[in-house]
């Protein structure tokens, strides 16, 4: 059965059809929300209230996007939702980590950026090790830098996707893109030089 039959007699209140449209997704939600707060019990919660809100609210998906693409939305709000909660935290603005002076540079190194820019990181960590620290500068990130990171990287979105999730102009995200790369990048970097410089 399509995912627009399902769509449509989930519509009509059949939870069999339901369950399928949110099996088929569960996992990448669960994974965004373990990404987005580093935090098993917090993916889980964010999870659970995704699909509370899709089955509360099904009757006004408008399927103008795909069924997933519109669960991405409400977990990215309940995620956001949580992690606004725990602002008390103390991050540091993406600035920090960026070794641009100015806007000209930041545009400037746009077109030519390149996240790893070592000759052969591969053959000096394991890829756990690697996949490790990608992970920690990716949690690092300001929330509003490591969502459009994750998902564009990690979920693969485009950026008009995202800028739809996000409900913000493409303009708006490709610079949050880019700066969430730049920071990643810079992070790396520093890592790579500490233990091989």
């Amino acid at each position: 059965m399509n995912e627009k039959q399902l769509i449509k007699d989930a519509k009509s209140g059949d939870f069999k059809a339901f369950t399928k449209l949110i099996d088929a997704n569960k996992d990448k939600i669960y994974a965004l929300a373990l990404k987005m707060t580093a935090n098993k019990q917090d993916a889980e919660d964010i999870v659970q209230d995704t699909f509370i809100k899709a089955i509360d609210n099904i009757d006004r998906f408008r399927e103008e996007s795909s069924f997933g693409t519109w669960l991405y939305t409400i977990a990215l709000n309940q995620s956001r939702a949580l992690l606004g909660k725990q602002r008390d935290k103390d991050l540091k603005p993406v600035e920090f980590y960026l070794p641009l002076s100015s806007d000209s540079d930041f545009n400037h190194q746009a077109d030519s950026f390149k996240l790893f820019d070592w000759k052969d990181p591969h053959s000096k960590l394991e890829s756990s090790e690697l996949k490790k620290i990608i992970n920690n500068a990716v949690a690092e990130l300001p929330h509003q830098y490591r969502e459009v990171f994750l998902l564009r990287y990690i979920e693969e979105l485009s950026i008009k996707e995202i800028a739809k999730i996000t409900k913000e102009s493409t303009a708006s995200i490709k610079s949050r893109i880019l700066r969430a790369k730049l920071a990643v990048r810079d992070r790396l970097s520093k890592v790579f030089e500490e233990q091989y410089g």
